[in-house]
Parts: structure tokens; C-alpha cells; sequence
């Protein structure tokens, strides 16, 4: 273009004619091919205006939204259109690195929203309502497309959220978990509950991980140094700290950051992220709700629920996750929705939430875990069993399903085999993993028809090498005492319940039975002794587990339009 002004992109986000009134001052020349162009350049520009001219700005609406693949990630760079019912197309634009797009200055209409991707196929939102001053989200999904260019169904994540048949209506206090059952199965309901719920806590994103990998702290904290302005430069190591666990120090950092550039939407994500790591949930919930006027996201609502359970606040932490899986039914959002509702002693909505994430996404360990912990407190052992078995089967290597299987074993009938095949194929495939060998020892040793037979024999051994592996283990020590003391074996029954106690001086059953083996032996004294530290000792711990329980708010909720007895 030689000797003439450069002309602007009329087609890019960068040089939108709604910014950039002026473009035809440019001189284009007067007349060929430059002329023809600045003619079309007008009636563009005069057609994008036209629709949007009998309101005012006031009464412009909003549209705004992610696209995301059919495993439930964001698809950057993917073009978006806005077509009006009456034809009037608003300029296309591209989705940002997070899937996000952006439609601003909208009359009130019908519209027709559609997202296209090379590699995927297209995905369109048909009557879009937007009224005067209204800013409405919505998400579109993509599907990867094969050579022949047909669509390939989502392997992974339902493309739809079904609303629950239960409503979570308050919260009580217990006395009690209002469940059934010994105190022994009370406590394996509690711990399988909490087991469940520690594995929501997921892998850190994988841009987080990329920037650690690339940047040090030490080049990160002298790029913030030196140019202190530099909005980089003090988000990137604000991040850093955050993943880093070290959130409070990051504070000032991304506080910056925002300050430099108060329209970064991840900027101030980060912020509200945290805020709730550093345990300032006030702050960290006014950050996600400000954020959510401008932008209605699965991940600020996950947050919402996280801040709110860590602030004690469970009734508005469910109802939190529960809309972050209502708006991406992800695995991830699903399964924390269990987790939230399985803690806080709701059996029958986390069986049916479990139950949709297994459909959804079969190959989920976690899933079926959090399932089969679902019917456990709800009194269904033998599903349960079943299906934490099946999750030992989907991952054989990983050690999570079998730990609860271990717990489990009051488990009779046609699911005490399957048990029993897990637990020794966990110890076959890990035999230096203390748990392992401790877990298939408890079985054999329920199995044992007397204390000498091949069975406990070999109870024996793989209790001896799980202490062996891990010396502090003081249930391990406290069952091989159990199997010393019914051969009248005293002396080495003593010995191993002395070690159960060193290693953990509150495990109140050991202080029972060693005085049970000190009163076979003669020892009336000590078992005396030893029988009064039991009772301080088991009192205490009943004190503590009552104290938890209170703190574990219930869930009250009914089932479709059943009321269910909470005791």
C-alpha cells in the first residue's frame, strides 16, 4: 500500500468498528480496487450500526459464555457468531486461552448463537432471548470430528444435568449419625465418609504446572523487582505462590496485578482462589460473587461451595457444587457434589448423584469409590462391597478402592469372596505396601477356622513383614498381639500390644486387651492399671468423636415428595 494510510481489519476484535468510529477518514486513494474497498467498508459498517441505533446504550444487552470439548475442557480460538432473527449478523469474534467469549452492545431480540472449530464439528444455541439490560451466560459444547467429518459422541461427560429427585431443605445438629448398627460400624461410616471426601482435592491445572516448570521463583521474584508495574510479572508469580501452598504470601502480588489490569477476569479468579487458601473467607467470597455479576462459571461456584464448607456454612456449600455440576456436569464437579452431600450424612441423594457420575463416567475409580461408600451408610453392605470392588478392578495398581474394601470386612455372603480376591490381589501386586499386607491379613484371619491353621499362619507372616515395612504401624501390632494372645501365646501378646501403645498411646483397645493378657498371666496390678487407662483413655475418645460428630452438620432432605426420617 504503498503511499497510502494503512487500513484497519474490519473483520477483527482488535479493530471492532463499535471502538473505532473513524476508519473512513483513511485515505484509501480515490479510486480502483483501494475506492471499491472503502465503499464495502461503509455499508459494513453502516449495517453493524443500523440494528442497534433505536435504543440506547443503557438498554444494550449482553451474551457471554465458554466453549468447551466433549470431555468438558475449554476450546480457545474457536469462532463465534451471533445471527439476529431477522438476519442482522453481529460481527464474529474468537474465544480466548480459557474458551471464553464475550458479546456486548446487544439490542433486545431473538438471536441464533453458533460456535465452529477446525477438528470439531459445530455447535448452535437456537432461540437466544435477550431483553433490554440483560446479561445472560450460556456455554456451547464441541465435538471432535473424525476423517469422514461425522461427529464422535462424548466418551466421557453427559451433555445434560438432570435435576436431582432430592432437595437438601436445612441442617440439624445430630446426637447421633441416625444410622444403624454398632459403634464399630458407625465408625467405618464415618471414616469411609471422610476417605470419600479427601479425594475431591484435584491435580493443580495444567497451565499452573507448565508455569512452575518454566519459571522459578527466583526469576519471577526479580521480574516483579524490577519492573513493579509489570502486570506479568506479579500474576505469574502470584500463581506460582498460590500452587506453591504459600497463598497469603501471594496476596499482595495478585492484588497488583488486579490493580494493573482491574478487567482481568483470571486475575481476579486468582484473587478469590487465594483468599480462601489463606482462610480469609469473607474476602474470598466477595471476590467469586463480584466476579459472578460479570460472569456465571462452573469454577467460581465450585470455589463458592469450597469457601463455604471450610466457613462452616454447608447448606450454601451443596447448594454451590450442586450448580457448578448443574452448569459443566464434569467428573470432577459431580463427584465433589457426592462428597459434600455423602459428609454431611445424606446417604440416598449421594447414592444418586454417585450413581449418575458412574453412568456418565464409567472408568471413574473415584466414582464408584464414592458409591459404594454411599451404600455403605446407607446400611446397603453388599453393594457397596460389589462396588468397590469393581472400582479395585477399573485401577488394579491403585491402592485407594482397596483401603476401603479393608474397611469393610463385617461384609458376609457372596461379596465376602469377591473381598477376600481383592485383598489378596492387592497384596500379591504390592507386596511391600504395609496396608496391603496388613488388610489381607485381617481377612485371612476372619477366614481361619482355627488360630493354628494355614490361614493364620499366614496372617501371622504378613502382619510380621507389614511392622517390618512400616514400624510405627500400630494396628498391624495390635492384631498380631490379638493372634499371639488366642494361641495362649502371652508373653509375645504382650510384647506386641506394648508396641501397638508406644506407637499410639490412645488406641484404647490396646490398653483393653493387654490388660486381658496381663489378668492371664497373673498380673492383676497391672492389668488394673492398664484397664483404668482404658476407661479415661475410651472415654476421651468418645468425648472427641461425639465433639466431630456435632461439628458434621446433617442434612436434612427430602426424596421426591417423601419426607425421610432423620434421627
Amino acid at each position: 500500500m504503498s503511499g497510502h494510510e494503512q487500513a484497519p481489519c474490519w473483520f477483527s476484535r482488535a479493530a471492532c468498528p463499535m471502538k473505532y468510529p473513524q476508519p473512513m477518514t483513511c485515505k484509501l486513494g480515490s479510486g480502483g480496487p483501494w475506492f471499491a474497498l472503502q465503499i464495502v467498508a461503509v455499508i459494513v459498517f453502516l449495517g453493524v450500526h443500523a440494528w442497534g441505533q433505536d435504543q440506547t446504550p443503557g438498554d444494550l444487552a449482553i451474551l457471554q459464555g465458554m466453549v468447551r470439548d466433549s470431555s468438558g475442557h475449554p476450546v480457545p480460538a474457536t469462532q463465534v457468531s451471533l445471527q439476529m432473527k431477522s438476519g442482522v449478523e453481529v460481527p464474529s469474534l474468537l474465544t480466548d486461552s480459557t474458551g471464553h467469549y464475550r458479546f456486548s452492545g446487544l439490542r433486545e431480540g431473538t438471536y441464533k448463537l453458533r460456535a465452529e472449530r477446525a477438528g470439531y464439528g459445530e455447535a448452535t444455541a437456537d432461540e437466544v432471548a435477550l431483553e433490554k439490560q440483560q446479561t445472560r451466560s450460556i456455554d456451547l459444547i464441541l465435538r471432535i470430528v473424525d476423517s469422514s467429518g461425522i461427529q464422535k459422541a462424548p466418551a466421557s461427560r453427559p451433555e445434560f444435568f438432570d435435576q436431582p429427585s432430592f432437595t437438601v431443605a436445612g441442617v440439624t445438629d445430630p446426637s447421633n449419625l441416625g444410622g444403624h448398627g454398632s459403634d464399630t460400624i458407625v465408625r467405618t461410616k464415618e471414616s469411609l465418609a471422610k476417605a470419600t471426601a479427601s479425594l475431591g482435592r484435584e491435580a493443580p491445572d495444567a497451565s499452573h504446572v507448565e508455569l512452575a516448570g518454566s519459571q522459578t521463583e527466583k526469576s519471577l521474584r526479580e521480574a516483579a523487582e524490577r519492573d513493579p508495574g509489570s502486570f506479568e510479572a506479579n500474576y505469574r508469580l502470584g500463581r506460582l505462590l498460590v500452587d506453591g501452598g504459600r497463598a497469603r504470601e501471594a496476596l499482595p502480588y495478585l492484588g497488583r496485578a488486579l490493580e494493573l489490569n482491574p478487567e482481568s477476569y483470571e486475575s481476579a479468579y486468582e484473587v478469590a482462589v487465594a483468599y480462601a487458601a489463606a482462610g480469609e473467607y469473607e474476602d474470598a467470597r466477595a471476590s467469586a460473587h463480584t466476579l459472578l455479576t460479570r460472569q456465571e462459571t462452573a469454577g467460581l461456584h465450585h470455589l463458592l461451595g469450597e469457601v463455604e464448607e471450610k466457613a462452616g456454612n454447608p447448606l450454601q456449600a451443596v447448594g454451590e457444587y450442586e450448580r457448578a455440576a448443574e452448569l459443566n456436569p464434569s467428573e470432577a464437579n459431580i463427584f465433589d457434589w457426592g462428597a459434600e452431600l455423602l459428609i454431611h450424612r445424606a446417604p440416598e441423594p449421594a447414592i444418586e448423584v454417585f450413581t449418575k457420575g458412574n453412568r456418565a463416567f464409567p472408568q471413574s475409580v473415584r466414582m464408584l469409590v464414592g458409591l459404594g461408600s454411599a451404600e455403605y451408610a446407607r446400611g446397603f453392605y453388599e453393594q457397596a462391597a460389589q462396588h468397590l470392588c469393581a472400582a479395585s478392578d477399573l485401577s488394579p495398581d491403585d491402592p485407594v478402592p482397596y483401603r476401603l474394601i479393608g474397611k469393610i470386612q463385617n461384609v458376609d455372603g457372596p461379596q465376602a469372596e469377591a473381598v477376600h480376591e481383592r485383598l489378596g490381589r492387592f497384596a500379591r501386586l504390592q507386596p511391600e505396601n504395609p496396608e496391603a499386607n496388613y488388610y489381607y491379613a485381617l481377612n485371612l484371619w476372619r477366614r481361619r477356622k482355627s488360630p493354628q491353621d494355614a490361614e493364620a499362619a499366614q496372617a501371622e507372616t504378613l502382619l510380621r513383614r507389614a511392622v517390618r515395612l512400616d514400624s510405627k504401624f500400630s494396628a498391624a501390632y495390635l492384631q498380631l498381639g490379638v493372634i499371639y494372645a488366642e494361641r495362649k501365646s502371652f508373653l509375645p501378646a504382650v510384647w506386641a500390644y506394648q508396641k501397638a501403645i508406644e506407637t499410639d498411646p490412645r488406641l484404647e483397645e490396646a490398653h483393653y486387651r493387654l490388660a486381658q493378657a496381663y489378668r492371664q498371666m497373673g498380673k492383676a496390678g497391672k492389668a488394673r492399671s492398664e484397664v483404668s487407662l482404658y476407661e479415661q483413655i475410651a472415654k476421651e475418645n468418645a468425648g472427641k468423636a461425639d465433639r466431630e460428630r456435632r461439628e458434621i452438620k446433617q442434612f436434612v432432605y427430602t426424596l421426591r415428595d417423601q419426607a425421610v426420617p432423620q434421627k
